[in-house]
C-alpha cells in the first residue's frame, strides 16, 4: 500500500472513498467548514450521527471528485487517544474493503494530540486493519479489495503529518512482518529456515545476521537449547541481529530477545490438540516480535546500538528427547531440574540471556509466549511485565508502560518479590524449570531472573501474540504484539541520549 501526505482541499481529493473521524459535538461545524458538495451531503445523512466512539456513517456526495464519504465517531475531542484513533481508522478500513475503494483519504483531526502522533496512529490503524494472510490459498478471495493507494489529509503542520505517517507505515510493515512469521506453516519455519529468512531481512534493511550453527551452540555449552532441541529432527540455532549505526548514542547496547519455539508440541508432556497444541505455530512470536522490532528500527535509522537474539528449536517428543528428571547444565554454569517438558521456553531463554552478560548490555528485554497462567490472569488483549526488583525498577517499568500505551500493545505489570521463587528450589539440582500451580507467571520470570545479572524486562505476552477472533485493527491469527512496543521504547530511549 502506498502512503503519502497531502494538504489539498478535501473537495480537490479525487479518491474512491473520504475517511473523516469525527468528534462528537463537530460534526455539523465539520460539515460547514467543508462546504461544498461533501458539506451537504454531511449536512443531510448526520441527523443519523452524534460522534461516537466507533460509530460509522458512509454518504454519497451528490458531486465531486470524492465519490463516497465515511464519517467516524471518535468521541469527546479533548479525551481522543491514539488508540481511538487507530480504531477509527481501521473502522475506515473496513468500509474501504466493503465498497472496493482502490484509493482512500484519511483526514487528521481536530483533537489534542500532535499532527505527528495523529498522523501515526492513523497509519497504524489503517494499514493493520488491512491485513490478510492468504499465503497457503490455492484460491485467493477475488472479492478482497485492498487499499492500493493511502493519502492522509492534513490541514496543518504538513512536516509532522508526514513523519508521523512515514513512522506508522514503516511501524505497520515491521509488525505485518512479525504476523506473517507467525501465521507460517510450521514446516516452512524450521530453525535454520528461519534463520536463512531474518539473514534476507538483514541484506534488505541493513542489519548484521549471524545464524550459530549446533556446533557452535555445543561450544557455548548451551544445555537448555540442546535439552529441549534433543527430540527434533531439525538441528537448533541461534540467530544474532546487530543494528549498530555511526551515530549510536550508546557504547553498550540494547539487547532483545525472542522466544523461537517454532513449534511446541509440549515434548513428551504432551499438549492437548485442540485450542493448545493446534495454536502452537504462535510459539515463536517472541521471536518474530524481536524480528519485526529490527527491521522498524533499521529502517528507522535509530541511532541505537541494538542486538537482538533468537534460540530457535522445536519441541517434540523423539526418540531421544528429554525427560521429565533430567537434569540440564546450562550456559551459566547452572543445573535445571527438568519436571515438566513443556515448559522449555523458559530453558532456551535462560541460556540466551546469560549469553547476553558477554556483551555487558545496558538494557536487556525479553519477550515469550511463556505461560498460559499469563492468559488466564490478563486475558487476550494484555501482555505482563516484570523486572527485578532493584533501584532501577520503577523507572524501567514507566518507561516501558509509557511505550505501550503509545503504541496500544498494552501491558500489566505484576510483582516480582523474594518468595515466589521458593517453589523453584530442587532436591537434586539447583533449581527445578517449574514452580507451584500458583502464580506461574511469576514463577516462570523468578526462573529467568537467575540467568541476568544486568538492567532486565520480561514480557509474557501468550495472550495477545495470536487471536482466535479478530478485533479491530487486530486479526484472528498473529499480531505482530510487541513489535510497535519494542520500536517505541527504543526510540524514546534513544532521542533523549542523542539530544
Amino acid at each position: 500500500m502506498k502512503v503519502s501526505v497531502t494538504t489539498l482541499t478535501l473537495q480537490d481529493l479525487d479518491v474512491d472513498l473520504l475517511i473523516l473521524p469525527i468528534g462528537r459535538s463537530l460534526a455539523r461545524a465539520k460539515a460547514a467548514k467543508i462546504g461544498g458538495p461533501i458539506g451537504e451531503a454531511l449536512n443531510i445523512s448526520l441527523m443519523d450521527f452524534d460522534g461516537e466512539e466507533g460509530q460509522a456513517l458512509l454518504c454519497y456526495p451528490a458531486s465531486g471528485r470524492a465519490h463516497r464519504v465515511a464519517v467516524i465517531g471518535i468521541g469527546d475531542s479533548g479525551t481522543v487517544t491514539r488508540e481511538i484513533l487507530r480504531k477509527a481508522a481501521a473502522k475506515g478500513a473496513a468500509l474501504a474493503m466493503n465498497t472496493k475503494a482502490a484509493t482512500v483519504a484519511l483526514c487528521v483531526p481536530d483533537s489534542g494530540i500532535d499532527a505527528e502522533s495523529a498522523g501515526q496512529a492513523l497509519v497504524e490503524g489503517y494499514v493493520l486493519a488491512s491485513y490478510d494472510y492468504d499465503r497457503y490459498k490455492t484460491q485467493p478471495n477475488q472479492e478482497k479489495n485492498i487499499t492500493e493507494r493511502l493519502v492522509l489529509h492534513a490541514d496543518r503542520d504538513e512536516k509532522s503529518a508526514r513523519r508521523g505517517a512515514e513512522r506508522g507505515r514503516v511501524e505497520s510493515e515491521a509488525t505485518i512482518t512479525a504476523r506473517d512469521l507467525v501465521n507460517m506453516s510450521p514446516h516452512d519455519k524450521t530453525p535454520v529456515q528461519l534463520g536463512k529468512i531474518v539473514e534476507r531481512y538483514g541484506r534488505k534493511y541493513g542489519y548484521d545476521v549471524s545464524i550459530w550453527s549446533k556446533s557452535d551452540i555445543e561450544k557455548e555449552k548451551m544445555g537448555g537449547l540442546l535439552g529441549v532441541n534433543r527430540g527434533s529432527m531439525d538441528p537448533p540455532v541461534l540467530i544474532e541481529m546487530t543494528w549498530k549505526p555511526t551515530k549510536a548514542a550508546n557504547s553498550k547496547p540494547v539487547v532483545l530477545v525472542g522466544k523461537g519455539i517454532v513449534f511446541d508440541t509440549g515434548g513428551l508432556s504432551l499438549k492437548p490438540t485442540k485450542d493448545s497444541m493446534d495454536h502452537m505455530k504462535a510459539d515463536m512470536a517472541g521471536a518474530a516480535a524481536v524480528i519485526g522490532a529490527m527491521e522498524a528500527i533499521s529502517r528507522l535509522d535509530v541511532p541505537l546500538y541494538v542486538i537482538g537474539l533468537i534460540p530457535a528449536t522445536d519441541n517434540r517428543p523423539g526418540q531421544n528427547a528429554y525427560v521429565p528428571g533430567d537434569v540440564l547444565k546450562m550456559h551459566s554454569g547452572m543445573t535445571v531440574e527438568v519436571l515438566n517438558t513443556d515448559a522449555e521456553g523458559r530453558l532456551i531463554l535462560a541460556d540466551a540471556l546469560s549469553y547476553a552478560k558477554l556483551y555487558r548490555p545496558e538494557l536487556v528485554f525479553d519477550l515469550a509466549t511463556l505461560t498460559g497462567a499469563q492468559v488466564v490472569a490478563l486475558g487476550s488483549h494484555v501482555g505482563a511485565v516484570m523486572t527485578q526488583q532493584d533501584a532501577g525498577a520503577q523507572e524501567r517499568l514507566d518507561a516501558v508502560l509509557s511505550a505501550a500505551e503509545l503504541s496500544g500493545d498494552l501491558l500489566h505489570p505484576m510483582p516480582m518479590f523474594p518468595h515466589y521463587g521458593e517453589s523453584l528450589k530442587s532436591d537434586v539440582a539447583d533449581i527445578k524449570n517449574i514452580g507451584n500451580r500458583e502464580a506461574g507467571t511469576i514463577t516462570a520470570a523468578k526462573f529467568l531472573e537467575h540467568f541476568v545479572d544486568y538492567p532486565w524486562i520480561h514480557i509474557d505476552m501468550a495472550g495477545p501474540s495470536f487471536l482466535k477472533q479478530s478485533t479491530s485493527y487486530r486479526p484472528a491469527g498473529g499480531t505482530g504484539f510487541g513489535v510497535r512496543l519494542l520500536t517505541e521504547f527504543i526510540r524514546e530511549y534513544a532521542y533523549p541520549k542523542k539530544r
